[in-house]
């Protein structure tokens, strides 16, 4: 999908609240984006398959298929940014909703301004990702193609989400840099604001888990204790 400038962004919303469908339509349509509503998991990806969007904001109630069926789904088939609304604070539900491939997660009550902030780093995102250095990045047995957007360790295939993607190319693009989680942040999603930057850590931990051999004692994704983290120079 190339970038698409803000204003013609087409969005699909997914929430099975009619007065959650009217609160959020209307700002997205005053910042000049097209939207389609859909109230159901089936509907959204009935509408998915039939067009192309550059933006789902997904609900994880849904009625019958749940959100979190439903963005597993759509991020099988492609790397639309995903946006999950929740009522629900819940730990395990944000995780979850970032493992399967969530490119950002708001918990409801959020604030107007919040939301419009959100979108557009999701949209912003896009282009970002079209204006990087997309050349092959090689490690020691680390193999990251920004391309493709695949990486393998020893040939060995490592499924990763749009976020540890984004953390392990920023850091691998500058081993020996240090970056903190404001940094990284801005290299996931544009900017830093209304995010916990300990969402970072729980990446980071994830990502050690699948490519590292010894994720206590990891080679790749170093700690710099109280400052943030750094790639290996010595692979």
């Amino acid at each position: 999908m190339s970038g698409v400038p803000e204003k013609q962004a087409r969005i699909l919303l997914v929430d099975d609240e009619q007065s959650v469908q009217t609160l959020l339509t209307y700002p997205l349509r005053q910042e000049g984006y097209e939207v389609v509503s859909v109230t159901d998991g089936r509907a959204a990806l009935e509408s998915f398959a039939a067009s192309q969007f550059d933006l789902v904001i997904l609900d994880v109630m849904l009625p019958g298929l749940d959100g979190i069926e439903v963005c597993r789904q759509i991020r099988n088939r492609s790397n639309v940014p995903i946006v999950m609304l929740s009522a629900r604070d819940d730990e395990l539900d944000k995780v979850l909703g970032l493992e399967i491939g969530a490119d950002d997660y708001i918990t409801k009550p959020f604030s107007l301004r919040e939301f419009r902030s959100r979108v557009k780093a999701a949209l912003r995102r896009v282009e970002m990702s079209n204006a990087r250095d997309e050349s092959l990045i090689a490690a020691g047995p680390l193999r990251i193609d920004p391309q493709r957007r695949t990486v393998s360790v020893n040939g060995r295939a490592v499924e990763l989400t749009y976020a540890e993607f984004e953390i392990v190319a920023a850091l691998a693009r500058a081993p020996g840099r240090v970056m903190n989680r404001e940094v990284l942040l801005e290299a996931i999603w544009g900017d830093s604001a209304y995010r916990d930057p300990r969402t970072i850590d729980v990446h980071i931990r994830h990502v050690r888990s699948k490519l590292e051999q010894h994720p206590h004692n990891p080679e790749f994704l170093l700690t710099v204790r109280g400052v943030g983290y750094r790639f290996s120079e010595g692979r």
